[in-house]
């Protein structure tokens, strides 16, 4: 027996006790006469006592232990002469009767302790060892509850946990595929799903009103902190609804999760139009714990030779809450900020409404007291606030007011903790994409438009609105959805916006066009990012430490070194060649 008992639930109530132990050594200590070893395992951490004037040749032993020795240990539960109250099994330690080394190690890379002396990219080679750290098995344990208290929720409500294919058919809509080449059937090839969306649009044909799937996702885009290659969905999917039944029951989902998991109770989710969202924050997703809402100074900002306001399609100011002290040296910084290329933005422009009641401002050359004053009305300014004001064209500066706002709210502390959901409706259902030179749906093409602009899907599809919805908590989008459509002449209707011709549309989705015919109920559904939610309620911003085993920023395992060559036979068997470029030749 390798142990009675694990490493974090020995207690006072234990000592005399003879238990055995096993684990690896977290650290050894030798004081005196004595050595102490913490033995760690997932459970927590005991201390081992060996004693020299009992057992010196168990104390040699001892001191020969290295970090993260595979051991194993028979002992009497005592207790402890120096107590640890922040520790579960600091009130005990164990008497060491009989030492057994299960296995040796090497001295590890990195120390394996909470605030460890490893980078990110030596700890991803030897993840195996990074994930022996608390804070990561800490994560390790939120994942797994928060898919058992999904399954639980889900299966109380009647949904059916069902599995689809992951070797599916490719499509050109959405990001790029990852695709697998087909040994028996030569020159064709498989898809690796990035969500299993015709196929629950088949299983509420087939009569299952109410599916769920906690399943893999495979996507070949650009990786960011919240984005990997290979990604888990919390997957869902019900028939005989409308938008409302779909909101309401996956927002008692959000309240359950963050009420077993973190014992927070979420308040109720406003609805927010996706036009709202983007012209007072920015963005589809705000982070809603603070304000610092748009304000559109463009009228009042023209007439006054100021050529870059003139020449602007919009001007647009936020006002940060008694920032009008923030120093030249500061605002410098702030300029350097937006200039950068990941916000784009030519400059900025600032305003101080002082104390005393005047108004310094950055255009001081162009704009009286009284103007200035009158932008800051627009805000409710108050003495002692700094607007900041950018310019250019309407989605541009939108965008780059967004960055500036969230950097803001990290400045002045207002995204610190808390957690304000809503949910994000009616998006545009069609965007143009200039490369292209043809619309794109902005979800998928199975969303159906918001019935108010079904008859405008054939005539007038820009101006079409989706019937789709996406649940936002602090800034995070955690999880997407819509109404699907059901009928077979509306959903042709959307291929044809989309610029599909007949063929290929029949060539590409043909099965579900098909199954339209044969009783298709009014459904739809919503997917969430399981490991986003993860992170969302441990309050981090990458979601890597929540996946076992993650890819890099390249979608690279630094640790397998994967992706790789294949053997040459392979290939071979898959009737492909790769192709050399003359920089590898």
């Amino acid at each position: 027996m390798y142990r009675t008992h694990t490493c974090g639930e020995l207690n006072i109530k234990n000592v005399g006790q003879t238990v055995t132990l096993s684990g690896w050594v977290q650290r050894t200590r030798k004081l005196g006469g004595m050595t102490f070893v913490d033995l760690r395992d997932r459970y927590g951490i005991t201390q081992l006592a060996f004693n020299s004037d009992e057992n010196e040749a168990l104390s040699t032993e001892a001191t020969k232990l290295g970090r993260e020795f595979v051991i194993s240990i028979e002992g009497e539960v005592i207790e402890r002469s120096s107590k640890n109250k922040k520790m579960p099994t600091g009130e005990i330690e164990i008497k060491i009767e009989k030492l057994t080394v299960l296995n040796q190690a090497k001295v590890p890379p990195f120390t394996i302790e909470d605030d460890t002396d490893g980078g990110e990219e030596i700890r991803m080679k030897y993840r195996y060892l990074d994930l022996r750290r608390n804070p990561l098995q800490e994560n390790m344990r939120l994942r797994h509850k928060l898919t058992l208290e999904t399954r639980n929720f889900l299966d109380s409500r009647e949904f059916l946990d069902m599995e689809t294919p992951y070797l599916i058919k490719s499509t050109p809509e959405g990001a790029r595929d990852f695709v697998v080449p087909s040994r028996m059937n030569p020159g064709e090839f498989y898809a690796l799903p990035q969500s299993p969306q015709t196929f629950k649009q088949l299983l509420m044909i087939s009569g299952y009103d109410r599916y769920f799937q906690i399943v893999r996702c495979f996507r070949d885009e650009d990786l960011r902190a919240d984005r990997q290659p290979e990604f888990t969905q919390i997957d869902c999917e019900m028939a005989f609804v409308d938008r409302e039944d779909i909101l309401n029951t996956f927002e008692g989902l959000a309240k359950h999760l963050f009420k077993k998991l973190k014992n927070v109770e979420l308040p109720e989710f406003p609805r927010m139009k996706y036009v709202d969202a983007i012209k007072n924050y920015g963005s589809d997703k705000p982070d809603t714990r603070f304000g610092m809402e748009f304000q559109y100074l463009t009228e009042l900002t023209k007439g006054k030779d100021f050529k870059i306001f003139e020449e602007a399609e919009t001007v647009i100011g936020i006002v940060a809450k008694g920032c009008a002290s923030y120093s030249r040296k500061e605002l410098d910084k702030l300029i350097d900020f937006v200039k950068r290329p990941q916000v784009g933005a030519l400059g900025l422009v600032w305003v101080k409404f002082n104390e005393d009641g005047s108004v310094k401002s950055s255009v001081d050359k162009f704009y009286s007291q009284e103007d200035l004053k009158a932008w800051g009305a627009l805000d409710n300014a108050q003495p002692g606030d700094l607007m900041l004001v950018m310019s250019g064209e309407l989605a541009k500066t939108q965008n780059a007011m967004n960055v500036l706002r969230l950097e803001m709210g990290d400045r002045l502390g207002l995204r610190d903790g808390g957690f304000s959901p809503l949910w994000v409706v009616d998006f545009p259902l069609l965007e143009w994409d200039e490369e292209s030179g043809r619309y794109h749906a902005m979800h998928h093409p199975f969303t159906s438009p918001i019935p108010a602009d079904m008859d405008k899907l054939a005539t007038d599809p820009k101006n079409v609105f989706a019937d789709a919805y996406d649940m936002v908590i602090n800034g995070v989008e955690l999880g997407g959805g819509s109404i699907r459509i059901h009928d077979k002449t509306i959903q042709s209707q959307m291929f044809d916006a989309l610029g599909f011709t007949k063929e290929e549309a029949e060539a590409q989705f043909g099965f579900l066009l098909n199954a339209f015919e044969y009783g298709a109920p009014p459904h739809g559904g919503i997917a969430f990012g399981l490991d986003r939610i993860a992170a969302v309620i441990s309050g981090q911003e990458s979601i890597r430490d929540f996946i076992a085993f993650p890819k890099n920023n390249s979608g690279r395992d630094v640790m397998i070194d994967s992706p790789s060559p294949i053997d040459e036979t392979q290939l071979d068997e898959l009737t492909l060649q790769v192709v050399k470029t003359e920089q590898e030749d």
